[in-house]
Order: structure tokens, then C-alpha cells, then sequence
């Protein structure tokens, strides 16, 4: 029995298990201290950004789940709006399977990097403002479901865009690119 909890340590990554705890944990504490959404947003696109290059692309897609859950339970989504938290999912999902293949199909290149971003982020605006506007305009009144669209619509494709910039610096300091 010692052997195997040996082995099994050993194929534990400590440093990348430290990593994800710590970014996951700052992506789902956050929202409930920063109630704007212009600070809030790039850090969160650039904490997915990190999770990806640091620790890979499974845990990046773990991540991408919980800040919308913790938005709406932070009060930075106001509850009306649950029912859009699995569109905002999958769109953080589509940012990051975007950067992922652009960097890989690019052999690992900043230039691979940088198209990942951008229409990663146009992806993610585009995905979340159709879903976004569908769904309220079923669910909402008029004049909030607007409201709504607009907040989900091209401050969106700013903060990821931010966010990949935010990411881009830090993993330049970590000597990742």
C-alpha cells in the first residue's frame, strides 16, 4: 500500500497543483469583492489565459466554469440573469479552446498566441451576445433585456481582449513566451 501512495505522489505536479488551486481560487473569491465589471472580467479572462498555459487545458476549462456561478452568487449577475450563467460558461469555454488551437496550430508562437486572443474574444462576444439576446428577450422585459444584451455584448470582447494582454505580461515575467 506504501508503494502506491508513493507512486502516486510522485505523478502528483505540485507546482501545477499550486497553480491551479491558487488561480482557481483567486477566479472564484473574486467576484464577490469586485462588483465592476471592468476590472472584474480581465482578470478573470487572464486568470483562464493562465490556467491554460500554466497547468493545461482540462483545468483551464474547470476554471472556466466557476466565475459565472460566482458572479451571480457574488451579486456581480443579478439573479434574474441565471439563466444565462451556462451561456456564459460555454462562451468562456470557446475563449479558451480558441487561444489553445491558434497557439498549438501556430507551434507555440506569440503570433499564435495573439490570433488565439483576438478572435477567441470575438468568438466569445459573438456567442454570448446571440444567446445572451435570445434568452432574455424570452425571459425579460424589454427595456432590461437590452440592458442585458449590452452588458454581455462588446464589453465582453473588451475584457477578454484586456485580459489576454493582463496574461500575455505575466507569462512574459514568468518566462513562458
Amino acid at each position: 500500500m506504501e508503494i502506491i501512495k508513493e507512486e502516486t505522489l510522485a505523478r502528483v505536479n505540485v507546482q501545477s497543483l499550486t497553480q491551479f488551486v491558487g488561480l482557481a481560487g483567486l477566479a472564484t473569491a473574486l467576484p464577490f469583492f469586485i462588483h465592476w465589471q471592468w476590472l472584474t472580467g480581465p482578470i478573470i479572462n487572464a486568470i483562464l489565459i493562465l490556467v491554460l498555459f500554466l497547468v493545461g487545458i482540462r483545468s483551464a476549462l474547470v476554471v472556466a466554469l466557476v466565475p459565472s456561478l460566482m458572479a451571480l452568487a457574488g451579486g456581480l449577475l443579478p439573479a434574474i440573469l441565471a439563466p444565462v450563467v451556462p451561456f456564459i460558461m460555454i462562451s468562456n469555454a470557446i475563449f479558451i479552446l480558441t487561444i489553445d488551437w491558434f497557439y498549438n496550430q501556430a507551434k507555440n508562437s506569440g503570433k499564435g498566441y495573439w490570433l488565439g486572443v483576438m478572435l477567441g474574444a470575438i468568438l466569445k462576444f459573438v456567442f454570448l451576445y446571440l444567446s445572451v439576446n435570445w434568452i432574455t428577450k424570452l425571459l425579460l422585459k424589454k427595456e432590461l433585456a437590452a440592458a442585458v444584451a449590452n452588458m454581455m455584448s462588446w464589453p465582453q470582447l473588451a475584457t477578454a481582449v484586456l485580459g489576454g494582454l493582463i496574461a500575455f505580461v505575466i507569462l512574459k515575467w514568468l518566462k513562458r513566451f
